[in-house]
C-alpha cells in the first residue's frame, strides 16, 4: 500500500523543481499569443503536454532497460530554441508592436520543451526505476495535473498589463532573446561542448 500524499508530494517536488524555467517560456508563448495569434493557446497548453509526456515517455523506456539515452548528446536539442530565436530576429520586420512569434504550433511549443526538458530524463529515470505501479500511475497523474497548473499561471502571467506592457515595449529583442539564452544555457549545462570542441 503506498503513502498516496507522500508520493504525490515526491512527484510535486520533482516536477517543479525540473520544470520552473518552463514558466518563463509559456509565459513567452501566451504573450507571443496574445499579440500575434500564434501560436493558438490550446496549441501551447497541447505542445506542452505533448512534450512532457515525450520526456516522461522515454524516462520510463529508458527506466525499464529498453532504450539508452546518449548522455550529454541530448543537450544538441538546444540548438532548437537557439535556430527558433535567431529566426525571430531575423523576421522581425520592425513596423509593427507585437513580439515575434518564435514558435507558432503545437509542434514547436512541444519541440522547445523537450528541449528544455531534456536534461529532466536524468532525473525521471533513477526516479521511475525505483517506483512500483500504482506509486508510478500516481507521479504521472501528478504531473499531468502540473502541467495544467503552469500553464494556467503562465497564461495569466502573459495575460498581466505589466508583462504585456513589458514585452510589447521590448518583444522585438526579448522574445528572441529569451530563446537564444533558453538555448546556450541548455548547451553549456549539458556537457555537449567539451565533447564538440577539440
Amino acid at each position: 500500500m503506498i503513502d498516496l500524499l507522500a508520493t504525490a508530494a515526491a512527484a510535486a517536488g520533482v516536477f517543479a523543481a525540473t520544470n520552473i524555467d518552463d514558466i518563463v517560456v509559456l509565459t513567452v508563448f501566451f504573450v507571443a499569443a496574445r499579440g500575434t495569434g500564434r501560436p493558438r493557446p490550446w496549441q501551447i497548453v497541447a505542445g506542452q503536454y505533448a512534450g512532457i509526456g515525450a520526456l516522461v515517455g522515454v524516462a520510463v523506456v529508458v527506466a525499464a532497460g529498453l532504450l539508452v539515452v546518449p548522455d550529454p548528446w541530448t543537450g544538441l536539442l538546444g540548438l532548437l530554441p537557439i535556430a527558433l530565436g535567431v529566426r525571430a530576429l531575423l523576421a522581425r520586420d520592425g513596423d509593427g508592436d507585437e513580439p515575434p512569434a518564435a514558435v507558432g504550433t503545437l509542434l514547436g511549443v512541444a519541440g522547445v520543451t523537450v528541449a528544455n526538458g531534456a536534461d529532466n530524463i536524468a532525473v525521471y529515470v533513477p526516479v521511475f526505476r525505483s517506483l512500483d505501479p500504482a506509486a508510478g500511475l500516481v507521479w504521472l497523474l501528478v504531473f499531468a495535473a502540473l502541467v495544467a497548473v503552469w500553464c494556467a499561471v503562465a497564461a495569466a502571467l502573459g495575460g498581466h498589463p505589466r508583462v504585456v506592457a513589458l514585452v510589447g515595449r521590448a518583444g522585438h529583442w526579448l522574445v528572441p532573446t529569451v530563446f537564444i539564452a533558453l538555448g546556450a544555457i541548455i548547451l553549456t549545462t549539458s556537457g555537449v561542448l567539451p565533447r564538440l570542441l577539440p
